[in-house]
């Protein structure tokens, strides 16, 4: 199996690694001290198992767990006794293992893993929609290796600068390095719209439309002629 290794502790990732070198199927194809960058990695690798640790800064290993998209069988590893019970509230989750780990106590969670199989297709469509239920709610945007988590429909205004784009919200405004069209994926088409290849607005958000611009907040927004035809449809005109 291949495995990855996630604990912000440099000393507790070397002992995993020393605990998988004694399990000859067993491998471990990269360490991080993050779940942020394990995320990254998920998304574009597959693997079997996972060893993370739940109290990490910023972002807790049940964070970590409940952004995969598709996650893969976990083993949990914690100096923390008293979080199983939410642990094993995860399907995927396989075991529980409590630090200072043994060898013994290792191998069984990896036993368990070898035998474990993921939810039957049925039942993992089931987990990913009650995933996309909850990420129509909310979006995570990474800043300064922080994941910081959006309401969705506090969102107003999406704005594009170059690499970067703008996100402006009831409260606050952040700005981070991606694309109009990457976050447009990401957002209820019922409520947000592209009116111009710079922005995307909240159609629920707007005060007053003028000609070719729109009144959100006290933002002025242009709209495209292409766009406008759009527009107008979603608008619940009298």
């Amino acid at each position: 199996m291949n495995c990855i290794i996630v604990d912000d502790e440099e000393t507790a990732r070397a002992i995993i690694v020393q605990l998988c070198k004694q399990v000859d199927n067993l491998n471990v194809v990269k360490e991080f001290s993050n779940a942020i960058e394990a995320i990254k990695f998920l998304n574009n690798e597959k693997i079997d198992l996972v060893f993370s640790d739940i109290h990490m800064p910023g972002f807790t290993g049940f964070d970590f767990i409940q952004t995969l998209k598709n996650p893969p069988k976990f083993i949990l590893t914690t100096s923390d006794r008293n979080l199983a019970l939410e642990a094993f509230e995860y399907d995927f989750v396989i075991d529980y293992l409590v630090k200072p780990l043994s060898l013994p106590r290792f191998l069984k969670g990896v036993k368990k893993a070898e035998k474990f199989s993921l939810k039957s297709p049925a039942n993992s469509k089931n987990f990913d929609n009650e995933n996309k239920t909850n990420s129509d709610h909310t979006l995570y945007i990474n800043i300064d290796r922080r994941l910081i988590k959006i309401a969705i429909l506090s969102i107003y205004l999406i704005e594009a600068k170059g690499d970067y784009i703008t996100i402006k919200t009831d409260k606050k405004n952040y700005t981070v390095h991606s694309t109009l069209k990457k976050i447009e994926e990401k957002l209820p088409n019922t409520v947000f719209l592209k009116v111009h290849r710079s922005y995307i607005i909240n159609i629920q958000k707007i005060i007053d439309i003028e000609d070719n611009s729109v009144l959100i907040a006290k933002d002025v927004i242009p709209v495209s002629r292409s766009n406008r035809p759009e527009l107008m449809k979603r608008l619940n005109l009298l």
